[in-house]
């Protein structure tokens, strides 16, 4: 089992990451997590330490039994980054944020239809949300690795989003797509309702984007 202060340059990366969530627009202070795939298990930032205090000490590396080493608590979410590791093995990076446009949505438990073609960026036709339940739960854990079934991100009820890609960046970069489109489907909701792709039309977008695909 590796010792905390191993993968060095996994640990700089992160750090990176989770301290441009805010610039990106899709976190605000300390909410949200992001987690990169470490050896047998992963690294995930720690609970309640700002990001701009956050340093690759602080980091907290765990194994996919959800057994934590460093000298941090990991963050509270860290079930739902164990789960999808576990289940899901092109995984190499999770981000979890509280986007404005993804968390507008989630409070009203819309999913993200097929309005645009690059909601296939997700990995499918659409981009669900999650069933509400109580932050840090196995049973948020469990919502969210349904709505993901078939997907690389979904909102959470009330909450916020989730995406996972190959590494950091594609991570990262699906996380603002995402966010992108909740707010694109927002504001298309000001002027009524947007007249969907049909699926043969989707089902060429979602062609067209496996190259990207992780797993």
């Amino acid at each position: 089992m590796p010792a905390p202060r191993d993968h060095a340059r996994q640990r700089a990366a992160l750090v990176d990451a989770a301290r441009a969530l805010n610039g990106l627009g899709i976190n605000q202070g300390s909410s949200g997590n992001v987690s990169v795939r470490a050896g047998e298990g992963f690294l995930i930032t720690p609970t309640a330490l700002p990001y701009d205090r956050t340093r690759p000490g602080d980091l907290v590396w765990m194994d996919l039994d959800g057994a934590p080493r460093g000298a941090r608590k990991p963050s509270s979410e860290w079930r739902i980054h164990r789960d999808i590791y576990a289940a899901r093995t092109g995984a190499g990076a999770i981000v979890h944020a509280h986007a404005p446009f993804a968390t507008t949505l989630a409070c009203l438990r819309m999913d993200i239809p097929r309005f645009h073609y690059m909601v296939a960026a997700a990995g499918g036709e659409d981009i669900r949300c999650a069933p509400y339940a109580t932050y840090g739960t196995q049973r948020l854990s469990g919502h969210a690795l349904a709505a993901l079934e078939g997907r690389r991100a979904c909102l959470l009820a009330n909450h916020g989003m989730v995406a996972f890609g190959a590494d950091l960046d594609r991570a990262l970069a699906l996380a603002v797509e995402v966010e992108a489109l909740a707010r694109q489907y927002w504001q298309a909701l000001q002027l009524g309702r947007p007249k969907l792709l049909t699926r043969k039309q989707m089902a060429e977008a979602i062609g067209k984007f496996a190259d990207y695909r992780p797993d």
